[in-house]
């Protein structure tokens, strides 16, 4: 009993020092100002559907395209040379951090999926990335 009552006090003494966390407005970047192009062509060489996503920062992401076999799909990738960062522009022309890219087997896209490279490190230039299905896994080159 004396250890239980000492773990509680010691978790009520804890909780009270915690503070509350302050939500203020934050800056959303808009447009392409300052921004280069960095379109990137994903080809499917397969012989399966594949789907391709994009991991956006604060945990969200979206499905850029299903790309059907022997056909590719372009993803509007804009770059900001003074952070690093790749974007896509949603609807509002809102700059969505680009965490991550990656293709899979339609269906089964995340269990499947190849990481598509970016390079953070140089001025980006239009390139093509080539995939196909390989062994149930999504190889991309």
């Amino acid at each position: 009993m004396k250890f239980s009552c000492c773990l509680f006090m010691t978790i009520v003494s804890f909780a009270g020092s915690a503070n509350a966390v302050e939500l203020r407005p934050i800056e959303v970047k808009t447009g392409t100002a300052g921004l280069i192009n960095a379109p990137l062509s994903v080809a499917n060489k397969g012989t399966e559907p594949m789907a391709c996503h994009a991991d956006l920062a604060h945990w969200y992401s979206t499905q850029l395209a299903t790309v059907s076999p022997g056909t590719q799909s372009l993803v509007d990738l804009w770059f900001d040379p003074q952070d690093g960062t790749f974007a896509l522009l949603n609807d509002k022309q809102e700059q969505m951090a680009v965490e991550s890219l990656w293709c899979g087997i339609d269906g089964r896209a995340y269990e499947t999926r190849a990481a598509l490279l970016l390079d953070r490190s140089a001025v980006p230039t239009p390139r093509l990335v080539e995939c196909a299905a390989d062994n149930g896994k999504m190889v991309c080159r």
